[in-house]
């Protein structure tokens, strides 16, 4: 049981880190915030389809990037929700490898808009930030997650462990 526990916060801790330097990657570039804006770090939100650490792992990711970018406390307490609410319905989905890349745009296109247009006065309207946000949204967990899990179906068990997804999506713990 103790093993199990140490494997969780060691995958979650691992996830967390990776989004936080993605996401400072791509903020070099003036892309991590913004009515646009391309987090390739939101890729990790379908993490969920191989362990349920990362759920807290893409939320702790997402919480430590929004502060260290300097975003304003809306989009801290807001985004990270955003990412929350993604991460958790990419895990109830992790049975199908396409519905898992879907919550986190949806949460983030009906989210994200609001805190750019109240917190950070951005123009442009909330359609129009909800297609923005989308759009990025799509590219990182759509296309990018989905590649993601393409690339670590085959050694998933050497990443996360025997409770990864196996083809009969079942994990012998849960969230």
């Amino acid at each position: 049981m103790q093993n199990k526990k140490i494997s969780f916060m060691t995958q979650a801790a691992l996830i967390a880190a990776v989004y936080v330097v993605l996401t400072l990657m791509v903020a070099q570039v003036n892309l991590a915030s913004g009515a646009i804006q391309f987090r390739i770090s939101e890729a990790l939100c379908v993490l969920p389809f191989f362990t349920p650490a990362a759920v807290p792992g893409v939320i702790i990711g997402c919480f430590l990037s929004n502060i260290l970018i300097g975003s304003a406390l809306p989009d801290i307490i807001f985004g990270t929700l955003a990412t929350a609410i993604g991460a958790y319905f990419s895990y109830k989905l992790r049975n199908n490898r396409f519905l898992v890349t879907i919550p986190p745009v949806v949460a983030n296109a009906l989210i994200i808009p609001f805190v750019l247009t109240y917190a950070y006065k951005i123009p442009g309207g909330i359609p129009f930030q909800m297609l923005t946000v989308g759009a990025g949204e799509v590219i990182a967990c759509v296309v990018l997650g989905s590649i993601l899990i393409t690339a670590l179906i085959p050694v998933r068990r050497y990443i996360f462990g025997e409770n990864a997804y196996d083809k009969s999506g079942e994990k012998s713990f849960s969230l």
